[in-house]
C-alpha cells in the first residue's frame, strides 16, 4: 500500500469517475442508432482520432507494463518500444487511409468482420463468424488485461481486496460505456491521452531532477543495477540478449495492424483527408509516451533499489515517493485512466461485434437500428463479466496477458486487412484462411517453449497467415465482377476523389 493521502486520492478519484459518467451521458443523448452507437456517425475530427486511438492501444499496458519491464530488463526494453513506434507510424500510412474510404465503399461496414465480408461479398456467413469469433475470444484475454491492471492499482493504492478492486474497476468502465457507444469511448479516451501523456512527461522530469539531472540519474540507475542502460543485456540476468528475444520485441509492431480497436479510431474518423493530421498527432503521442515509460521503469531502480516483488507496481510507487498528496491523486488518476482508456474500447469492440456480427447477420437480420443498440448493451455486460472472471487472478501478469492478445489479433486480422485493401485478386477464401491460420498458430505456438519456439508468437502467426492467404487465394476462384469493381471503386476515391464527403450513411437512404 502507498503511503500517499487516501482521502485525497479517493477525492480525485470520484470526482474523475463523476467525469467519465457524465460524458456517457451526454453521448448517450447524441447516439440515435446502431451506426452512431459503434463508429459514431463518423464524425471525429482529426485530434479526436489520433489521440483515442493512442489510449485505446496503449491503455494502461504504457503506464504499468512498459516501466515494469524497464525497472526489471533495464535498456534492453527499447526493443519492444521501436517496434511498437514502427508499427503505429506504419499502421497509420498504409491502413489508416484506405480503410475508412474502404469501409464506407463496403455498404458502411461497422465492424471488421462486417467489413471482410462486404469487401468479399460473402453471403456464407462463414467469414464473418469465424472473424467474430476470433475476436470475442482474444478481447476477453484483452479486457481482462485491463482490469488486472485496474485491480494492481486500486489494491496498491487503498490495500483494497484485489477481487473487490477489479469489480470497481470494472464497474466504473462499464457504467459510461454501456450507454454512450462509441462517442463516450472516444470523448473519454482523448481526455485519458491527455492525461497519460502529460503524466509521462512530468514523471520523468521530476525524476531526473530529483536525482541530480541528465548524466546524473543514469549514474545513479546504473549504480542501482548494473547493465541497466545497454541496450544488447538483460538487465534483470545479465545475460546478452539472443536473436529470439530481439526479434520478438521488434515484432510487437506487427500486432498494431490486426487491432480492431484502433482500426475502428480509422473507420470513424470524420473524413479521409484528415488522416495525415492525425497521424503525425498520433505517432508524437506514442513517442513521447513510449520514450516515458522507458525512463521511469529505468530510473526507478535509483529510487527504489531493492526491487520489488511486482516490477509492474513500479510507477505507483515513485509517484507515491516524489509528489505531494494532491499531485499523487492527480497522477494516479491518470494510471487509472490509462487502465479504463483501452478497456472501454475493447468492451464496444466485443459487444458491436456480437450484436452485428452474430445477433443481426444470424438471427434476426431485420433488427432494428433501437434493438441492436440494446442487444450491444447487453454485450457489454456479458462479456465484462467473463473478463472479470479471467482477471481474479491476483499473480496474472499484465504484459502476458496483453502480449496473447496483441499476437492473436495481429496475426489473425492484420496480414487479412493488408491484403484486402491493396489486392483485388485476393478473394473470401483466403481471407478465411489467413484469419484462421494466423488465429490458430498463436494459440498454439504460445503453448509451446524451446527453441525455435521462444520467438513470440505473433512472428511465426504472421508469417504463415500471410501465406495462406496467397496460396489459397491463387488455388481458389477469381473474385467477381461485384468485388472487382468494388476494389476499383475504392482505388479511384483514394487516388482522384480525396475530398469526398464521407459522412452519408447508405443505410440511412
Amino acid at each position: 500500500m502507498l503511503n500517499t493521502n487516501h482521502g485525497v486520492v479517493i477525492g480525485t478519484f470520484l470526482a474523475y469517475f463523476l467525469v467519465m459518467f457524465a460524458i456517457g451521458i451526454v453521448a448517450y443523448r447524441r447516439s440515435s442508432d446502431f451506426a452512431d452507437y459503434v463508429l459514431g456517425g463518423r464524425t471525429l475530427g482529426p485530434f479526436a482520432t489520433a489521440i483515442s486511438t493512442g489510449a485505446s492501444e496503449m491503455s494502461g499496458w504504457l503506464l504499468i507494463a512498459m516501466p515494469g519491464a524497464a525497472f526489471l530488463m533495464g535498456m534492453s526494453s527499447f526493443w519492444v518500444a521501436a517496434g511498437l513506434l514502427a508499427g503505429t507510424l506504419l499502421n497509420w500510412l498504409i491502413v489508416a487511409r484506405r480503410l475508412r474510404v474502404y469501409s464506407f465503399i463496403a455498404n458502411n461496414s461497422l465492424t471488421i468482420p462486417e467489413y471482410l465480408a462486404k469487401r468479399f461479398h460473402d453471403r456464407s456467413l462463414i467469414l464473418r463468424l469465424v472473424a467474430a469469433v476470433f475476436i470475442i475470444t482474444f478481447y476477453l484475454f484483452y479486457t481482462s488485461s485491463g482490469l488486472v491492471a485496474g485491480g494492481k492499482l486500486l489494491n496498491t493504492v487503498f490495500d483494497l481486496d484485489y477481487l473487490l478492486a477489479v469489480l470497481l474497476g470494472a464497474l466504473a468502465v462499464i457504467s459510461y460505456t454501456f450507454f454512450g457507444g462509441y462517442l463516450a469511448v472516444s470523448w473519454t479516451d482523448v481526455l485519458q491521452g491527455i492525461m497519460m501523456f502529460l503524466t509521462l512527461v512530468i514523471v520523468p522530469a521530476v525524476a531526473i531532477h530529483e536525482l541530480g539531472g541528465g548524466s546524473e540519474a543514469f549514474t545513479a540507475a546504473e549504480g542501482a543495477k548494473a547493465g541497466i542502460m545497454n541496450a544488447w543485456r538483460d538487465a534483470s540476468t545479465g545475460e546478452l540478449l539472443t536473436w529470439t528475444a530481439i526479434v520478438s520485441s521488434l515484432a510487437w509492431g506487427l500486432g498494431y495492424f490486426g487491432q480492431p480497436h484502433a482500426l475502428a479510431r480509422f473507420a470513424g474518423i470524420d473524413d479521409a483527408r484528415n488522416i495525415p493530421t492525425a497521424r503525425i498527432i498520433a505517432v508524437t503521442w506514442t513517442a513521447v509516451g513510449l520514450v516515458g515509460a522507458l525512463l521511469i521503469g529505468i530510473l526507478g531502480n535509483a529510487f527504489i533499489p531493492e526491487g520489488l516483488d511486482d516490477p509492474e507496481r513500479i510507477f505507483m510507487f515513485m509517484i507515491d515517493i516524489m509528489f505531494n498528496p494532491l499531485v499523487a491523486g492527480v497522477l494516479l488518476t491518470a494510471v487509472l485512466a490509462a487502465v479504463m482508456s483501452t478497456a472501454d474500447s475493447q468492451l464496444l469492440i466485443c459487444s458491436s461485434t456480437i450484436a452485428d456480427d452474430i445477433y443481426k447477420a444470424v438471427f434476426r437480420k431485420q433488427a432494428s437500428q433501437a434493438e441492436l443498440v440494446t442487444v450491444g448493451r447487453i454485450a457489454v455486460l456479458g462479456v465484462s463479466s467473463v473478463a472479470v472472471m479471467l482477471a481474479l487472478n491476483p499473480d496474472s501478469s499484465v504484459l502476458g496477458l496483453v502480449s496473447y492478445a496483441w499476437a492473436g489479433f495481429g496475426a489473425a486480422f492484420g496480414p487479412a486487412l493488408i491484403a484486402s485493401l491493396f489486392w483485388s485478386r485476393m478473394n473470401q477464401w483466403g481471407a478465411l484462411a489467413g484469419v484462421v491460420v494466423g488465429g490458430l498458430t498463436v494459440i498454439v505456438w504460445a503453448q509451446l517453449s524451446g527453441g525455435l519456439f521462444d520467438v513470440y508468437e505473433i512472428v511465426p502467426a504472421f508469417i504463415l497467415s500471410a501465406l495462406a492467404i496467397v496460396l489459397v487465394t491463387l488455388l481458389t476462384c477469381v473474385p467477381g465482377e461485384a468485388v472487382q469493381r468494388q476494389f476499383q471503386s475504392m482505388l479511384e476515391d483514394i487516388n482522384q476523389e480525396p475530398g469526398r464527403a464521407w459522412n452519408e450513411d447508405p443505410r440511412r437512404g
